[in-house]
């Protein structure tokens, strides 16, 4: 019994202080897991102060495009009242304001006038303020008749001034922005042109955004809002001395001026935390930005709520993280009688991620190698075709200026032969300009490569078409076959490289007569609209399946040996570097309509070739 007893202590002794260290264990992560929650509690505040400042910055770029978009439209309406005060006919009225006839005429021009321009009206005004014409004539609550000679939009004019002016309307209830301008007879000022135009066009697209939008004037005067219920709300208490100038002015509606219940606090330059008494939202962050030429200030305000819990959503990672690791770290004491055998089992693990690393790497190092050699493969493939495209576009390109040279040759000894020396010198003379337009060819033909750097400038329509036309004068001769063209009477500029242009109409009358290869009647219509020049046969037409596929390098319809496929190609590539289109469709009467556009140039003396 004694022995059991003795057997047995050590194995109590351990229980015990196994006992003993895990109550030490969970007590020290309670204690940590409560000064976390103390932390997390403390720097709460601090947080979202944090993202309510970068909620701030966020803002500052919308609002930023919402000052410009309101700036730039004021700034659109601010020279009209000048523009419009130079008309004759409103100092005419303004001489003559009882001539009935006169009047009607300046109210229909004034609303045309407003119609056109957007603007909820333009009024004219003599000397004392009285409106004698206005665009809103036909309204009940026009502006006729009107005094305004208590608004300082009308004494800034009045003395010569260009001025503006915000203000509720007394007269239609709309709330408007006012330019007005001077209506001078010679040095002498008769009258005050005032142009309105309605600002709640603004709040209707600010409506549409995530926060809302609010503009004050200097006296924290609140005039445009995204919220109607903020209308005509002061975000300060207004002085008896502003009161007394509003009421005067007619500004704003003084018996509806009320005071927002707000509460402000900063949180960086033009960054403040209001809080509104009664909102359903509670407080929002607001952005502001100053409009210092208008002395107003716009701000942008976003709702707390999403900032809010935007902190909380921090917190609770961060708390989440903060419970793994306490998690862990009591895993990991709890299992520290295991440590052996687990580093055990680690190391075997590791010794056969490192043979699978291994194994693996040496697999990668082969197919690293075999992707090299078929990228070198690729490389002298692409070379190869390039050679290729080359050589057949030299061929080409050469094949129709070799065969005009051939027979003006074969000409010109003929014409020696029978002593005809002037016809012969015409031809040797041809001879040398297909020998000049073959080298031109030479040093443009990597213009097939699309380098929009070749030169290109003004040159003369008429004399590129005359050039072509005497090109494929030799096939006719030998053929068969009319062109049917007009020359335009005028002469029409166009910008392009006149050996290049002269190349894609060859190649396009050449087209179409290889369409109509075997047909009785081989007409080829040829007509220049403005700078179209537009190339009809009236062969079979493009089948649709091949609509897309016709300007394709090397793509032919013709039979082995009648063509490779280039012609249309470098043609498109040529007319595309000029910064024209080149388009291909089917006649309504049957045939092709190839269709050259190209953009206008202004006459020069020397044309690029």
């Amino acid at each position: 019994m004694d022995k059991f007893r003795l057997c047995n202590i050590p194995a109590i002794t351990h229980s015990r202080a196994m006992t003993f260290k895990r109550k030490h264990i969970i007590a020290l992560i309670a204690t940590l897991a409560t000064v976390s929650a103390l932390v997390a509690a403390a720097a709460f505040p601090a947080l979202e102060r944090h993202y309510m400042r970068q909620q701030a910055e966020r803002d500052a770029v919308p609002l930023k495009l919402a000052v410009e978009s309101l700036r730039a439209t004021l700034d659109r309406y601010a020279p009209l009242p000048a523009l419009i005060a130079e008309r004759p006919a409103l100092v005419e009225l303004l001489s003559q304001p009882e001539n009935a006839r006169l009047a009607d005429a300046v109210n229909e021009d004034l609303r045309q006038t407003a119609a056109t321009v957007r603007a909820s009206d333009v009024y004219l005004m003599d000397i004392t303020g009285r409106t004698i014409a206005a665009a809103s004539y036909r309204e009940p609550a026009s502006f006729l008749g009107r005094n305004f000679s208590y608004q300082s939009y009308f004494t800034q004019a009045l003395n010569g001034f260009l001025s503006s002016f915000s203000v509720y309307g007394t007269t239609t209830g709309e709330r408007g922005y006012f330019y007005a301008a001077p209506v001078e007879d010679g040095e002498r000022i008769v009258g005050v042109l005032a142009i309105k135009f309605n600002i709640s066009a603004f709040e209707s697209i600010w409506r549409g955004t995530d926060s809302e939008i609010m503009v004050w004037d200097r006296n924290d005067f609140v005039f445009m809002s995204s919220r109607p219920d903020w209308h005509f709300r002061a975000i300060r208490p207004l002085s008896e001395a502003t009161r007394r100038v509003i009421a005067q002015n007619l500004q704003y509606p003084i018996d509806r001026i009320d005071l927002l219940p707000i509460t402000t606090t900063r949180l960086g330059e033009d960054a403040q935390l209001i809080e509104f008494e009664g909102d359903t939202n509670g407080s929002y962050v607001l952005t502001s930005q100053r409009l210092s030429d208008l002395d107003w200030t716009m701000a942008s305000l976003t709702p707390r709520l999403p900032v809010t819990l935007q902190a909380l959503n921090t917190l609770v990672i961060a708390g989440l993280i903060v419970v793994l690791g306490l998690v862990g770290l009591l895993a990991f004491l709890l299992r520290q009688a295991r440590q052996t055998e687990a580093w055990a089992k680690e190391q075997e693990a590791k010794r056969r991620l490192e043979t699978a690393v291994e194994e693996r790497t040496r697999d990668l190092q082969t197919a690293l190698s075999d992707l090299k050699q078929t990228q070198t493969d690729l490389i002298q493939a692409g070379k190869l075709s390039g050679l290729g495209q080359m050589s057949a576009a030299l061929s080409h390109e050469f094949n129709q200026p070799l065969a005009a040279v051939k027979s003006y040759a074969d000409n010109a000894n003929a014409f020696l032969d029978r002593d005809r020396l002037d016809e012969a010198r015409d031809n040797i003379a041809r001879i040398s300009k297909m020998a000049d337009r073959m080298a031109t060819i030479s040093a443009h033909l990597r213009n097939f490569a699309r380098r929009p750097q070749l030169a290109t400038g003004p040159l003369l329509l008429n004399a590129v078409i005359q050039d072509a036309l005497g090109v494929i004068e030799m096939r006719l001769a030998s053929e068969g076959g009319r062109i049917i063209y007009t020359p335009p009477e005028h002469e029409i500029w166009v910008t392009g490289g006149h050996v290049r242009l002269q190349q894609v109409i060859v190649n396009l009358i050449n087209n179409a007569f290889d369409a109509m290869e075997g047909h009785k009647t081989r007409d080829v219509t040829l007509t220049v609209t403005g700078t179209t020049v537009r190339v009809r046969d009236t062969g079979p037409g493009i089948d649709a399946e091949h609509s897309t596929q016709i300007f394709d390098p090397f793509f032919t319809t013709k039979a082995p040996g009648k063509g490779l496929g280039l012609g249309l190609s470098i043609s498109y590539n040529i007319v595309s570097d000029f910064g024209g289109t080149l388009t291909a469709e089917n006649h309504p009467e049957g045939g092709a309509v190839f269709s050259v556009v190209l953009r206008p140039a202004e006459p020069k003396q020397v044309a690029a070739q």
